[in-house]
């Protein structure tokens, strides 16, 4: 190999390596955020869904996406909450009897702080881009399937119950779906808490969503445009 066929190797060795450094730190997280939602059916679809039920530990849930309201029953603690998730306002009945305003208050803040959670756990792939969430994309890894994955930081500014928290998602380059997530417990973390599947993807009216991928849920999800509303009013609306 003469001397310019070894300088003209170097230089294209070099260039290659810039081209591959510069792919991986210019990915755009807005534009890796809309081909997950493109790829699970569409925000249009997702905010045309009204009404979502599912299970997640020992709660149920149900959901107006459009009002707000939340109906979460908690039967280890003999316990129905009545909340509108943006008012804070609502009924709460223990043991099948109706709480006062007083001993209600309580049991609203912790149901629409479970509902923030349970509800996470479902739609967080819709809610990467909601006000006070920071995306950075930080890396590209293999997943266990050997499929590689880029990876997303989430990190939060005055919204959620845990604003100290950090999380990694994985979206698989192959489809565009999240199939992993990490939790760190503080931003500054450098362990997560947890790494877990975030996969099972199945039809749930014009969206695909994840469910029954753990133990803790969340599961038996269903997705309705109509609904017996009493659901949100009442201990009893059969």
């Amino acid at each position: 190999m003469t001397l310019s066929t070894t300088l003209s190797f170097v230089i294209a060795l070099v260039f290659l390596s810039f081209s591959t450094s510069t792919a991986q730190t210019s990915k755009n997280p807005a534009a890796m955020v809309q081909q997950i939602e493109t790829a699970m059916g569409g925000v249009e679809n997702y905010n045309n869904i009204k009404f979502i039920t599912w299970d997640f530990a020992k709660r149920k849930l149900y959901w107006n996406k459009w009002t707000g309201d939340v109906r979460i029953e908690s039967p280890k603690d003999t316990l129905v909450v009545l909340v509108n998730v943006n008012t804070v306002k609502g009924k709460v009945f223990k043991n099948n009897e109706l709480l006062n305003e007083n001993a209600a208050k309580k049991w609203l803040n912790k149901g629409k702080n479970w509902w923030i959670n349970d509800s996470y756990w479902l739609v967080m792939p819709w809610k990467l881009q909601d006000p006070g969430v920071t995306l950075k994309y930080v890396k590209t890894e293999a997943l266990e399937n050997g499929n590689i994955a880029d990876v997303l930081q989430l990190t939060f500014t005055d919204v959620g119950v845990t604003p100290e928290n950090k999380y990694h998602i994985f979206v698989d380059q192959t489809d565009n779906l999240i199939k992993q997530w990490s939790f760190f417990t503080n931003f500054n973390d450098d362990t997560p808490r947890f790494t877990m599947p975030w996969d099972n993807y199945q039809n749930a009216g014009n969206i695909l969503l994840s469910f029954n991928r753990s133990k803790f849920g969340p599961k038996n999800v269903v997705v309705a445009q109509a609904y017996n509303e009493r659901v949100f009013t009442d201990l009893n609306y059969d």
